[in-house]
């Protein structure tokens, strides 16, 4: 029994080696696909050809200032959370000089609205051994903060092996990525043990990261309750809504496969009850895809980048509105009367409805929210928000709400939503300060 017991803990540490560095050959074989990817975007997003070096781990010959608290937001969503929680450090810890990653163009490109002097900005290195040895070896910093879900095996392995605590904050793991995970136990189970403390959105997040292995989970909330809604682009969109005399439909976030469905949809409406089509593709990317959908389907469009602050009169007679723009969400949610939650039509996990709750648009969302259940289940529970089937039955509901006077109970209901919850940013900050105090 003795000699069984004691093979387990050998076999298991073998096998996590035997992954990691299986997982780390592959990572060097795709380097050159990784980098022709990002030579490929950076024709529609020349952000992404900035600064190529730094993906691998190579800066300058002077190292940076150590001591800084490293935080990492892969994207646009979590970097927009992530002002929230690094305003309240600034708050409790005056001082703290941060060290900003992110790891797509519109992440970038909003992390620099979070960055003050002292501070730096680049890249999260590719998940190689010898890049995220260099990248920490280079800036030092005195503690790392993940966002949400960015579990990388070999920035973990590094970060243990340098003695930099790491924390995942906003931490978020639905029932299809734990099962996910488990496949993967191998290569992710020393990755989440090797965490410091996992701060988590919600309770159920938290049994999951439990069971996943991470040694401490305190349960803090959900960051993006806590961010500040730009007041003047808020108002911009009310005055473009007063200025078009007609209700107006969004889809908000939408993915691949589901506007489509929207524009279908919409268009079986009565012409009395439509108002006005406007959608704002979740991914930048896909803009000029979304546009030729709606010119296909015979609609007039006009495309938010064709003016500046004041709508053209070609504009105003459309039938359909593209946000094509960046950091404008406030203003589109309140130029809208509802959004319909993109990503919740298809089988993608739903995203983010808490913004348009703190500007009081209610929502309809479709069947799946799995990626935000209990933000979606609060919403549902405070009155806030409409769950469908699917998106036949969410572009009627939502016509409904155009109706003079209907969605008014809805959208006090959002305000008080997105009110109640708020105080995450400081609890997360609360137990991240202490790792600065030690270092």
């Amino acid at each position: 029994m003795a000699s069984r017991a004691a093979g387990r803990p050998f076999m298991s540490g073998w096998q996590a080696g035997a992954a990691r560095g299986a997982y780390s050959a592959l990572l060097r074989l795709i380097a050159p696909a990784y980098l022709g990817k990002l030579l490929w975007r950076g024709r529609v997003e020349p952000v992404y050809r900035h600064a190529l070096r730094e993906r691998f781990g190579f800066y300058g010959p002077a190292p940076a200032a150590p001591g800084a608290l490293w935080l990492h937001a892969v994207s646009l969503g979590e970097t927009r959370a992530a002002q929230a929680l690094a305003d309240a450090l600034r708050v409790q810890y005056p001082g703290v000089r941060l060290l900003l990653t992110n790891g797509t163009a519109t992440g970038f490109e909003a992390g620099k609205a979070l960055l003050r002097d002292g501070d730096q900005h680049t890249w999260l290195p590719f998940d190689t051994p010898g890049a995220c040895r260099r990248f920490l070896a280079h800036f030092r910093p005195a503690a790392g903060v993940l966002m949400e879900t960015e579990i990388w095996p070999n920035v973990l392995d590094a970060a243990r092996k340098a003695g930099v605590p790491m924390v995942l904050a906003n931490a978020r793991l639905s029932e299809k990525s734990a099962r996910r995970g488990q496949r993967f136990s191998a290569l992710l189970g020393p990755a989440v043990r090797s965490l410091h403390v996992a701060l988590a959105q919600t309770h159920a997040d938290a049994a999951r990261l439990r069971q996943a292995g991470v040694p401490d989970v305190d349960v803090c909330g959900n960051l993006k309750f806590d961010m500040l809604i730009d007041p003047d682009l808020l108002q911009r969109g009310q005055a473009w809504r007063a200025q078009l005399g007609r209700p107006v439909m969004l889809g908000t976030s939408t993915r691949e496969g589901e506007e489509p469905g929207l524009l279908q949809a919409w268009q079986a409406l009565p012409a009395h009850r439509r108002g006005l089509l406007l959608i704002v593709p979740r991914h930048p990317q896909r803009f000029d895809e979304v546009a030729a959908m709606v010119k296909a389907a015979g609609l007039r469009l006009a495309r938010r980048s064709s003016w500046t602050n004041i709508p053209t009169d070609e504009a105003l007679a459309a039938d359909v509105w593209l946000g094509d723009s960046m950091r404008e969400m406030p203003m589109y949610y309140g130029l809208a009367d509802v959004a319909l939650l993109g990503g919740s039509f298809a089988p993608l996990g739903g995203q983010n409805l808490i913004e348009a709750a703190a500007c009081g648009c209610p929502v309809v969302m479709g069947p799946h929210t799995f990626n935000f259940a209990e933000a979606a289940e609060l919403s549902l529970a405070a009155g806030a928000a409409l769950r469908v089937a699917g998106i036949e039955e969410g572009v009627a509901r939502a016509a409904d709400l155009l109706a003079p006077g209907q969605r008014d109970t809805f959208a006090a209901n959002a305000l008080a939503f997105a009110a109640a919850h708020q105080g995450a940013a400081r609890r997360m900050a609360g137990r991240i300060v202490p790792l600065l105090r030690q270092a």
